[in-house]
């Protein structure tokens, strides 16, 4: 039975208890407790809303460079995102190059729109609401965040359409032969994580009771990180919902306790770059066992 275990499979996992138990021996009257769990999980929220949406670009094998500059608006944002899967799906222009200049052109945009300041008003309660508060205990940001999962997991997990991400993602040429409509779902996944990422923004915004033109910049590439990260996890060296929500928790579990221990911020962004390659070096082993 041992032996069928694949230590790479479970390394998400593993890694996230070994974090916890590391953190919790270093600090138990501060990280090792009930309110500074729920923290955690309010702190994950919007990293898990940003990854639940890079996850379904991923599972077809490309990226979106865009979703840490998503316009202020889902209607916008699904705008905006449409044009690059369709740049992707129909035009073959790598995904890398097509996120990364809409992502640009976003930017700028919000730049032109706020004059490059931070946006104070009178944010109207109903609106601040939104990611303030919580529900028998539970922070609301964290109720998203449980939507988000719940909602993404669904769409891969039990739908039709999630089963024709993962066969594009395995061989796009075979899916279209076997008759996937390829181009259309392809744009419909970058639309997916094109709101994702905006609601994620909106909530922010709320959170804040302000609007940053570069809000949303730490959000890129730990969101990758997370689903790189939960490709080890639950279902081996695919992305899926789960192992995104396992990998959000090991960054907010590491930034959390890092930041417990008064550890420098430039050290935690240096413990997200090598999270990121970590996770790489974990899923070319799990392609190779």
């Amino acid at each position: 039975m041992l032996a069928r275990l694949k230590p790479q499979k479970y390394g998400t996992t593993a890694a996230l208890l070994l974090v916890c138990a590391g953190f919790a021996a270093l600090s138990p009257d501060s990280f090792a407790t009930l309110t500074n769990l729920v923290n955690i999980t309010q702190q994950m929220a919007l990293l898990a809303i940003v990854a639940f949406g890079a996850t379904f670009v991923m599972v077809l094998g490309e990226f979106d460079l865009s979703v840490a500059a998503a316009a202020a608006t889902l209607l916008a944002s699904a705008v905006f995102a449409a044009a690059s899967g369709v740049l992707v799906a129909v035009f073959a222009v790598p995904s890398f190059i097509a996120t990364l200049a809409g992502g640009t052109i976003i930017g700028g945009m919000t730049f032109w729109a706020s004059g490059g300041a931070t946006l104070f008003g009178h944010a109207p309660p109903a609106f601040r609401a939104l990611a303030r508060g919580g529900v028998a205990g539970v922070p609301v940001l964290t109720l998203w965040m449980l939507a988000g999962f719940a909602a993404t997991a669904g769409v891969l997990a039990e739908t039709e359409f999630g089963r024709r991400l993962y066969a594009i993602g395995g061989n796009r040429e075979a899916a279209r032969l076997a008759g996937v409509p390829v181009r259309r779902d392809m744009v419909v996944a970058f639309v997916l994580s094109g709101v994702l990422s905006a609601g994620a923004g909106v909530l922010l915004a709320a959170r804040l009771g302000s609007a940053q033109p570069t809000g949303g910049g730490g959000f890129l590439l730990s969101s990758y990180a997370a689903v790189f990260l939960g490709m080890t996890a639950f279902r081996e060296g695919e992305p899926n919902a789960a192992g995104t929500l396992v990998g959000a928790a090991i960054i907010a579990a590491l930034a959390n306790g890092l930041t417990i221990l008064d550890v420098p911020s430039f050290v935690q962004d240096m413990a997200t770059g090598a999270i990121i390659l970590a996770a790489v070096l974990v899923r070319r082993l799990s392609r190779q066992g």
